[in-house]
């Protein structure tokens, strides 16, 4: 493995295929990134990774600008810097299984090979190349890589376009390297993604002995029929965009464990997939009048994970369509279906956001792994984008 500020492979002329390119830089990012979790003890070791990274940036003539909420992580105690890291990519830190890089049987295998530092690695050399044929081109590039994707999204693309909004600088286009491909390469873009909402439900009963009902009111009990409710109730029809707006129950929690209690309280806590056809608010509303109906004591918390958004086709769609095509002869479909992304940040900024990158079959897995074979054609596709938009 290389050290931090090691970029030397990268950039080695004897290293000229582009798919190693590709490969070499991931290997890099992987370990830079990789040993934030080992690098905890010396919070100034964190600060020169991220600077480390950003010198590979900077061999592609972009400029490097840094927000200080990093910064901050210096003024951390270890558990809270700790905590603070594992926001950061935890698919790479904090799961077991193969941490190095290595390529067997086709496949590049290790934590964030998929999910998503192949693609970060293709954008790179993808716009090295852009950069070198269209030294003048009619545009700019930049590359937001941030903490806290997949963390409670407080620290990284929120204050990043915070940022952003408050100096009135604007995207165009955001391009994200997402594992969207399902099949093949380029099989699946994601144009938009559902609204995710959030809630814990504490229904109020009075705890008592199984053998005397009278005296006690079962949550349980007074709850099942509302739940029900709730699962079955269909929400709206989804659109020409968007599924079906989904419910899905995540947990429930009630009792103490013995066979001759009933308990004070239950806990429900579930989630909502939601198409744009309706509000967090009209959800809110409906789940509500659903509660009180059936006589409920209650109280909800509620969490807003992040809006619907879409792109129509347009610009960004047309330029990546053509660029699959090209470069796999694939016709892509365009989806809005899966989780959700910091694209939920970026788009109501008036940007045009799509999701593109590899399979996503092994994200999140032990031995995580993508086909080597995909790594250049993905870099081809990048530059090709940033030829039809830019060039």
């Amino acid at each position: 493995m290389q050290d931090r500020g090691d970029t030397s492979q990268y950039n080695d002329p004897e290293a000229n295929e582009n798919k190693r390119n590709v490969i070499i830089l991931f290997k890099t990012l992987k370990s830079w990134i990789g040993n934030l979790g080992t690098w905890i003890s010396n919070h100034s070791q964190v600060i020169s990774a991220l600077s480390s990274l950003a010198s590979v940036i900077l061999t592609v003539g972009l400029v490097v600008y840094s927000i200080n909420s990093w910064r901050e992580a210096e003024r951390l105690n270890n558990l809270q810097l700790r905590q603070f890291l594992a926001e950061y990519a935890p698919s790479v830190m904090l799961i077991g299984g193969n941490h190095d890089p290595e390529i067997r049987d086709g496949k590049l295998y290790g934590r964030g090979s998929a999910d998503m530092k192949t693609a970060l690695a293709a954008m790179v050399v993808a716009s090295e190349r852009f950069v070198a044929k269209h030294p003048n081109h009619k545009g700019s590039i930049a590359f937001l890589i941030t903490s806290d994707e997949e963390g409670p999204s407080i620290n990284g693309t929120v204050k990043v376009i915070e940022t952003l909004e408050a100096r009135n600088e604007k995207m165009k286009w955001c391009l994200v390297g997402e594992p969207s491909s399902t099949h093949q390469l380029g099989d699946i873009v994601k144009n938009g993604r559902r609204g995710s909402l959030n809630a814990v439900l504490t229904v109020k009963g009075k705890q008592g002995h199984v053998a005397y009902p009278h005296l006690a009111i079962n949550p349980i009990h007074m709850a099942s029929k509302a739940v029900a409710e709730l699962c079955d109730t269909v929400w709206d029809q989804g659109n020409e965009y968007f599924p079906a707006t989904s419910f899905q129950v995540s947990n429930i929690q009630a009792g103490t464990g013995a066979t001759n209690v009933v308990p004070g309280t239950m806990t429900v806590t579930f989630n909502f997939r939601y198409s744009t056809e309706l509000t967090a608010e009209e959800l809110k509303a409906r789940v509500l009048e659903i509660l009180d109906r059936h006589g409920l004591v209650y109280d909800i918390k509620w969490t807003h994970s992040g809006l619907p958004f879409l792109t129509p086709v347009g610009e960004l769609v047309n330029a990546a369509k053509n660029a699959i095509r090209n470069v796999t002869g694939v016709e892509t479909e365009l989806s809005t279906s899966g989780g959700t992304s910091d694209g939920r940040f970026i788009a109501p900024t008036g940007a045009q956001v799509l999701e593109l990158g590899v399979l996503n079959a092994s994200i999140h897995q032990i031995d995580e792994h993508v086909n080597v074979a995909d790594l250049e054609p993905l870099a081809e596709i990048y530059e090709q984008i940033l030829e039809g938009l830019l060039a």
